[in-house]
């Protein structure tokens, strides 16, 4: 997106949404009628609503000033449903704290220019909105502030933090509900693990078998002559310590902000125990091939 929507007249909207929608593969732009900072008077601390229809997408806020309440009111989902809000800041925004805003209390989920590693906080749907509230500049022609947002049925972690806890090994349960509800599931082998301790991340490279299922095009067939039938990489934190480890196994996870990111990997072997098991006692919650 360019430094701002165009209306038609082509003057600048200060706030403007991307939709997106991974699995068509497309996004639109929707401009949000907001006043520009820069119309506003310096000492005037106005706060202005906003209404976001879209599960998924980007909103960006030119020449911050006052605050922005943020109201999610997609029409994917149904009322009844328990959804995850994340959100992700852009590459360079500055100029506004976002805050989680419930019944007048705020939690400070990314504050003005932190941009570190890890700076994607989820939070149940329920607890609230945000609350994006400009800080001081001398000069905010030269401030945009923006993040992606993504709506999720999946839970949040304790920490605001994650959607789950990926370092602690998945229970048999949690393997069988992982075949049935993650966006990738494959069989396969790891190729090679490389660390990003800047963004304090790993990307798994994976050689895989047998694609049982993929929402977006995570895995892609291997070049003629190598071995395995796809590759494709995933992501997971640093801290869980992943090394490239012989055998195959089942790898589970899910999308996040475009990026494949590593659910449940028991070893295949394990994984086909625990579903006969599950199957003679008529537990399992779906099915798949193990052979």
């Amino acid at each position: 997106m360019g430094p701002g929507l165009q209306g038609g007249d082509g003057a600048s909207l200060p706030v403007g949404e991307r939709c997106s929608d991974a699995r068509a593969g497309v996004s639109r732009l929707t401009s949000l009628p907001v006043h520009s900072g820069l119309t506003h008077e310096a000492h005037r601390k106005e706060v202005e609503q906003v209404y976001l229809r879209c599960s998924a997408g980007t909103v960006e806020w030119m020449y911050p000033t006052g605050a922005l309440i943020v109201n999610l009111r997609p029409n994917t989902f149904s009322p009844s449903r328990h959804l995850t809000l994340c959100i992700k800041p852009l590459r360079g925004s500055s100029g506004a704290n976002i805050y989680l805003e419930k019944t007048g209390e705020l939690k400070l989920l990314v504050r003005d220019g932190d941009l570190g590693p890890g700076q994607a906080p989820c939070f149940s749907f329920e607890q609230g909105g945000l609350f994006v509230e400009a800080t001081p500049q001398q000069d905010i022609s030269r401030r945009t502030t923006g993040f992606q947002y993504e709506l999720t049925s999946r839970h949040a972690g304790p920490d605001l933090h994650t959607l789950s806890a990926p370092c602690r090994p998945c229970s048999h349960t949690e393997v069988l509900l992982a075949v049935c509800t993650s966006d990738f599931v494959v069989r396969g082998s790891i190729q090679d693990v490389t660390h990003e301790p800047e963004q304090q991340e790993s990307a798994i490279h994976l050689n895989v078998s047998r694609l049982y299922r993929q929402k977006s095009r995570v895995f892609r067939p291997a070049p003629e002559g190598e071995g395995g039938s796809w590759r494709g990489r995933v992501s997971t934190l640093l801290e869980c310590g992943v090394r490239p480890g012989r055998g195959e196994f089942l790898f589970t996870g899910h999308m996040h902000f475009g990026e494949a990111w590593l659910g449940c990997a028991p070893r295949f072997k394990d994984f086909q125990r625990m579903y006969r098991d599950a199957e003679e006692r008529g537990l399992n919650p779906c099915e798949i091939g193990t052979e």
